[in-house]
């Protein structure tokens, strides 16, 4: 196994440690059995209101994890000191973040595949239709997770948990409001604001490329060429961030 690989597998371990997680996933399961509850008061489509919570869980406790687990990553090993003992080994930094994210990602598919198992379990026991759609839609939802993963892993590399969590948060709400901000480009008159509200619109990343819950929900389904397309942009996206922090990290003195 090499460098990444055993600095991903400590990290998953160190998250499995993490009572939050366990938490966390719980919260999700009680909110894909509150969904079942709901339905029986809404007069709308019963199956529709308990599809569309249950992935509205997963893709919220996701993003949660995702980005609190995220910052914790490096500011943690700092906090604790260890990260001089890391740094004097013959270990590169760029291997260092690379293994911190890979380990992550293992524990938020775990968790998702736990949420996933749950919500199934609930559709098949209140005998509601498992359509194809909604695996589209979880996948699209761990992309996501992972872009945030990025984002968190990014400015965790050079700032404080708290600003790393606001930052975080401020990209996320940000990227589900692209196709805001390209409505105010064009009809703001400010120049400035143009500018800026540009600059963020094709920095931030387009969240709502991969939110197709709505749609999912009702058993509509996207095209292969859309899931595919959509889940390589935030690959890519991620890919880059972690290049962002690799570089950032490689600069930072300890």
């Amino acid at each position: 196994m090499g460098a990444i690989g055993v600095i991903a597998l400590n990290a998953f371990r160190e998250s499995l440690r993490d009572k939050i997680l366990y938490n966390l996933v719980l919260f999700a399961a009680l909110l894909i059995g509150l969904s079942v509850l709901l339905a029986d008061l809404s007069i709308t489509e019963h199956h529709k209101v308990i599809a569309d919570m249950g992935l509205a869980a997963i893709n919220l406790i996701g993003v949660i994890i995702a980005m609190f687990v995220g910052i914790s990553l490096v500011n943690k090993e700092i906090e604790r000191r260890t990260i001089y003992t890391i740094m004097a080994r013959p270990i590169s930094r760029t291997f260092f973040i690379l293994g911190k994210y890979c380990g992550l990602v293992v524990t938020l598919f775990v968790n998702v595949s736990i949420m996933l198992a749950v919500f199934l379990l609930t559709l098949w026991l209140y005998r509601v239709p498992i359509a194809p759609s909604l695996f589209q839609a979880v996948q699209l939802i761990f992309v996501e997770v992972l872009v945030v993963t990025a984002i968190a892993l990014f400015f965790s590399t050079f700032s404080s948990s708290t600003l790393s969590a606001i930052f975080t948060l401020s990209i996320y709400v940000i990227g589900h409001l692209t196709a805001d901000l390209r409505s105010m480009a064009g009809t703001s008159e400010s120049g400035a604001v143009k500018a800026i509200v540009a600059a963020l619109y094709y920095v931030c990343p387009n969240l709502e490329m991969l939110n197709i819950k709505g749609q999912a929900a009702v058993g509509i389904l996207v095209t292969p060429e859309y899931l595919m397309l959509s889940s390589l942009y935030g690959v890519i996206y991620a890919g880059v961030l972690l290049s962002g922090a690799c570089l950032v990290f490689q600069q930072r003195d300890f």
